[in-house]
């Protein structure tokens, strides 16, 4: 896939905006801490830029279609670069800070959607198949590497240097994807369509994913899952706190739940075959709500040194189960008709933002009140019977004939 010109600056673009994004995202997490000591506020910092996805994440993602693909993300990137360089401007007052992270969220929807499409559009085969499970893989290293630098940095010199290093990988990303892909026309005038509602498209995109009993279960399992898996990453610096009584575990916290989604992610992906990938989904998602609920018990070991290695294996073999998502990716695709894959995964995605930033805010207004090790032992406490409904309504489904080759968190 690296062989072909056009996909190197859509692959590293992606991995510079990813890195820059964690890193960013813990950045503003700390200063807002550090300047209000409140974990709800820093986790509502955490949360917001999971707000566009929710509230127009669909709709938003429909520009990729009805504008020039490449125009769309470069000015996505050029307009984010600018953006995050205000926020690291000393003193920004909270609320402009809270501001500026809702615009800078707001590009990412038609950003996504772009590059996910042009990568269809440069890819063909199994070079797309291979560059959508690689995509996966290197998301979590990308989370993992930037929530370690970001740690680093906001410790030992200013949260403003994590984010003036966001707005550089935005303007290098649009730089390299200006040069790197040529210009084509927008998807709808080269096809020659005629431009409808975009609110009908929206609409009939949700009929098909809640009205089809297959496809509401996949991502009843997806939004669920991941609201659970997810939740800790709000009160990171609570959870640092509790451990450590500084923020110097804050990056680690954050990382080693990603990291063991590569390892899990690599095996389960690359050397299972798929009738044992779906065998595997069942027992992977209670494992991974499971382990969630033995790294929050792992929190309340009185010894510090104790707790904070089986919080972090615990919470390293709950990152390992999220491999479930692999095979439930695929199996979304393949319930999907072909012309409406677009809107369909753009709705999957929206919900994903949306649980994700309902978890870390949850969490954080939970950990106002008790602890953040006894937040994360009720997520998975909980999070035990939340699954089991999808869980059976899948398992009462039949999966289409034929194979996919991408998913909502995969592409």
């Amino acid at each position: 896939m690296f062989a072909v010109a056009e996909y190197r600056p859509l692959f590293g673009s992606y991995v510079l905006a990813t890195v820059g994004d964690q890193l960013a995202r813990l950045a503003l997490t700390v200063l807002v801490f550090q300047r209000t000591g409140s974990p709800l506020l820093s986790a509502l910092t955490f949360a917001i830029s999971y707000l566009p996805w929710v509230v127009g994440g669909p709709v938003l993602a429909a520009l990729a279609d009805r504008l020039p693909r490449q125009r769309v993300m470069v000015v996505s990137d050029l307009a984010r670069a600018a953006l995050v360089a205000a926020m690291a401007v000393p003193g920004m007052p909270l609320p402009a800070l809270l501001g500026l992270l809702l615009l800078v969220s707001v590009a990412a929807p038609p950003y996504e959607a772009a590059r996910a499409a042009l990568a269809a559009d440069v890819l063909t085969g199994d070079r797309y198949a291979v560059a959508t499970s690689v995509t996966g893989i290197v998301l979590q290293l990308a989370q993992v590497v930037g929530f370690l630098l970001g740690g680093l940095l906001v410790t030992a010199l200013h949260p403003s240097v994590g984010l003036l290093l966001n707005a550089a990988t935005f303007a290098v990303s649009g730089g390299w994807l200006l040069v790197g892909l040529r210009p084509r026309p927008a998807a709808l005038v080269e096809a020659g369509a005629a431009v409808q509602s975009v609110w009908r498209d929206t609409a009939a995109g949700l009929r098909l994913v809640l009205g089809d009993r297959r496809l509401a279960a996949i991502v009843a399992l997806l939004w669920i899952g991941v609201l659970l898996n997810n939740a800790h990453e709000g009160i990171g610096t609570g959870l640092s706190e509790e451990l450590s009584d500084s923020q110097g575990l804050v990056g680690v916290v954050l990382a080693v739940h990603p990291a063991g989604a590569v390892v899990g992610m690599l095996l389960v992906g690359r050397f299972c075959p798929p009738r044992l990938r779906d065998r595997l989904v069942v027992p992977l998602v209670l494992l991974s709500v499971a382990a969630t609920a033995v790294a929050g018990l792992a929190a309340r070991i009185p010894d510090r040194g104790v707790a904070t290695v089986a919080f972090v294996a615990a919470l390293a073999v709950a990152g390992f189960a999220t491999a479930w998502t692999v095979p439930l990716n695929v199996a979304f695709v393949a319930a999907v008709p072909p012309a409406a894959r677009g809107r369909a995964i753009g709705i999957a995605m929206a919900g994903i933002s949306a649980v994700q930033g309902l978890g870390a805010l949850a969490a954080g207004a939970a950990a106002d009140v008790v602890p953040a090790g006894t937040v994360v032992l009720v997520t998975g406490l909980a999070g035990l019977p939340l699954v089991v409904v999808p869980l059976l309504a899948l398992l009462r489904t039949r999966a289409p004939a034929g194979r996919a080759v991408a998913g909502p968190s995969g592409t």
